[in-house]
């Protein structure tokens, strides 16, 4: 089987597009902007999507649904938001279409059928989930309120890649309200942990825990807290977001609640967000020039086990024998292809689950019946061990374990060697050319030298984290006083 990858070395970006087709994780699709995401890609979206939402469960959240469309009117009503999200977005116009007279067989759009108000394709459902909110809550007996939903949203892009920039695409949205500033932003800080924690544990990417500069926050926004990830290649991505809206919406839409004291005040609010963009978190950061890297925990199969066999009686053998793996496995949790496929060779297969990244394989033929043994192969490392065939129920679930902590750790390694401390410009502009990745440095926190930076070097701050320590210094270009270092990064 020939792959035709490109080298991550050679050209990444080609790579990486090539390997989420060749995969069989997503493609291109007829309308522009607009992808595919496959059966494959989406049981991987499903696995991430099951265990978020148990984690949301866990935190108290609920799951709701709210319309598609927007109309003008509720987008506009918090400016800074609408004004953050204009250029960007899908407006419907018209509610029919109609024959053409010019060209038989062909539609037009309706002239006569104009809508009173555009509506909006929701590119983030603040407006409308706020508008909604104001009909629920009355009373400090109604908070706090803590709904999710699972949807799709449109942002029109003009660049896109599969997964980490499509003019539609999948996520969830949290939407809370809260009688205090304190619940709401204990709330926001939750959430983004419960990210971290997912990117952490089951992505096996280690994630920075941060707040976002002025510049690159959330419009409608009081506050916005992320986790940074780092790719490969040396660029960040935004791998999740958590809004502290203050009453900027509850004052826009006029969601007033009654306090215990029998006062009247408007409501604090929260938003947070993950999309598919994690599943190009996921192939960036792990994968190889062989394929795919996948977290055991995040494997749509784990364990494949393919036969190696000379006519139907082998088959027959190995199959008995691997049909009572199999069930051992899978009642552990453990998902299992049994790939006896006669239409490829092993080899073709071998080639096959290693591009789509499986944890284990398992290797079974006549000799191995013998001795009662088989070859275990592990995708992160290529690393093939003899096993014993009847202790492997028991050694395949550790040896996953094992894998999940190896490409964490691999993942971690690599973030701290590509982590740099600098103090001066010239420094800050060689590190980036010559070795990517995170930059951490002295800022003066004006807008205006975040903005000369990006400008000069297409780097941006990609969060104060949570963690750093005050340290006493000067920005690196105005000289001003500076009292701790920040992230810096090119990024997705």
């Amino acid at each position: 089987m020939s792959k035709g990858l490109p080298k991550r070395s050679e050209d990444y970006s080609q790579w990486y597009n090539e390997l989420v087709k060749k995969a069989g994780l997503a493609e291109n699709s007829a309308v522009r902007g607009c992808m595919v995401i496959k059966p494959y890609g989406y049981a991987i979206w499903e696995k991430m999507q099951r265990q978020l939402d148990d984690m949301f469960k866990a935190t108290g959240h609920e799951n709701a649904y709210f319309p598609l469309f927007v109309p003008k009117s509720l987008f506009e009503a918090e400016e800074q938001n609408a004004e953050g999200f204009a250029k960007e977005c899908a407006v419907v116009t018209h509610y029919r279409l109609q024959g053409d007279p010019d060209k038989p067989g062909k539609l037009r759009v309706d002239p006569n059928a104009k809508l009173e108000e555009e509506l909006i394709v929701r590119p983030t459902s603040e407006a409308v989930i706020w508008n909604t909110y104001k009909g629920w809550i009355q009373s400090y007996r109604d908070l706090p309120i803590l709904v999710n939903q699972w949807a799709n949203v449109v942002r029109w892009e003009m660049r896109t890649r599969l997964f980490l920039r499509t003019a539609e695409f999948l996520w969830q949205e949290g939407h809370t309200a809260h009688a205090t500033a304190d619940e709401a932003i204990a709330e926001t800080k939750q959430m983004l942990e419960v990210y971290a924690t997912f990117a952490e544990q089951y992505i096996a990417l280690p994630v920075i825990r941060g707040v976002k500069t002025p510049n690159e926050r959330f419009a409608g926004a009081l506050d916005t807290y992320c986790i940074e990830g780092l790719m490969q290649d040396g660029k960040a991505l935004q791998a999740g977001t958590s809004h502290f809206l203050g009453q900027n919406f509850a004052k826009a839409f006029d969601v007033k609640f009654a306090t215990k004291e029998g006062g009247l005040e408007h409501v604090w609010g929260t938003s947070w967000g993950v999309s598919t963009r994690l599943m190009g978190a996921l192939v960036m950061a792990h994968s190889d020039d062989e394929g795919l890297v996948l977290p055991p925990k995040l494997a749509p199969i784990q364990v494949v086990i393919v036969p190696i066999y000379k006519g139907e009686e082998q088959l027959a053998q190995i199959s008995e024998k691997v049909e009572q793996l199999r069930k051992e496995l899978m009642a552990k949790g453990i998902s299992v292809k049994f790939d006896n496929r006669d239409t490829e060779r092993p080899g073709f297969k071998f080639a096959e689950w290693e591009l789509k990244g499986v944890p284990v394989r398992i290797a079974i033929g006549a000799r191995d019946l013998e001795n009662g043994t088989a070859e275990v192969a592990r995708r992160d490392t290529k690393e093939k061990s003899s096993q014993q065939f009847d202790s492997l129920a028991t050694y395949i679930p550790a040896l996953l374990d094992e894998i999940q902590e190896s490409i964490y750790n691999r993942a971690l390694t690599f973030r701290e060697e590509n982590t740099n401390k600098v103090d001066s410009y010239e420094e800050f502009k060689q590190v980036l050319e010559t070795k990517g990745g995170f930059v951490l440095a002295h800022w003066d926190g004006t807008p205006e030298t975040e903005e000369r930076i990006k400008e000069e070097t297409k780097a941006t701050i990609r969060c104060i984290a949570l963690d750093t320590p005050l340290e006493d210094g000067v920005d690196m270009i105005t000289g001003k006083p500076s009292k701790q270092r920040v992230y810096f990064a090119k990024a997705y």
